[in-house]
């Protein structure tokens, strides 16, 4: 028996955000939801440097490919409807 593990990766616009101290508020939020919610792993991966842009990935994990593909589906149109960030683009991995 094999793991599937899949990556999601979102890109964020975070328009509102000023600062550091303002992304990370939003992001911080958006880990926490996500990760409650769905319980999959999260790590911000690009533009930690930025105000107003972040590349996050959400990493599920399991046996089936089917049932990772519809975590992370639900998860992608889940982060299209949260408040805070505007999801300017997404891809899927597999590994």
């Amino acid at each position: 028996m094999g793991a599937v593990v899949g990556c999601l990766y979102l890109d964020l616009f975070i328009s509102e955000a000023q600062s550091l101290k303002d992304k990370r508020r939003v992001l911080r939020r958006f880990k926490d939801r996500a990760r409650q919610k769905f319980q999959v792993a999260l790590a911000e991966v690009g533009g930690q440097d930025l105000w107003q842009r972040a590349e996050v990935v959400l990493v599920a994990v399991s046996n089936e490919q089917q049932q990772v593909d519809r975590m992370l589906s639900h998860v992608a149109e889940w982060a299209e409807q949260e408040p805070g960030f505007v999801v300017a683009g997404r891809r899927l991995e597999w590994r």
